[in-house]
């Protein structure tokens, strides 16, 4: 449990995203020592933790203890941020050969403007 904390607090996720991010992230599950079939602590279930720890006056010696190994290994922990982000085909503007040409020699093809001028790559 303490580990899914150390992954919320690295990754600055809510909840609910720790949840999810440790289901959906393979990398997170191996951190965790959990396998597919496992099952991944809820929501509820890591406020519940993490509220425990504040109560008892714990949670920041447990990250200064956490933070003291890493160092004490040669390792430091940095903030991280994931990226969801979907790769798609952008527009593409092909130059006829006529166009081609004229920007060989160094001239603006006839026709355009001065703002598709400032688009194309000559």
């Amino acid at each position: 449990m303490f580990k899914a904390l150390i992954l919320q607090s690295l990754y600055n996720l809510s909840d609910e995203q720790t949840e999810f991010q440790i289901r959906d992230r393979l990398s997170f599950m191996r951190f965790l020592d959990l396998s597919l079939e496992d099952d991944v602590p809820d929501a509820k279930t890591l406020w519940l933790f993490r509220e425990q720890l504040t109560e008892a006056g714990v949670i920041e010696k447990a990250f200064d203890q956490f933070e003291a190994y890493l160092w004490e290994q040669g390792f430091s922990a940095r903030k991280g941020q994931i990226v969801d982000a979907s790769i798609v085909p952008g527009p593409r503007q092909r130059n006829s050969r006529k166009e081609n040409k004229r920007i060989k020699q160094g001239e603006a093809p006839e026709g355009w403007s001065e703002q598709k001028r400032r688009q194309k790559d000559t």
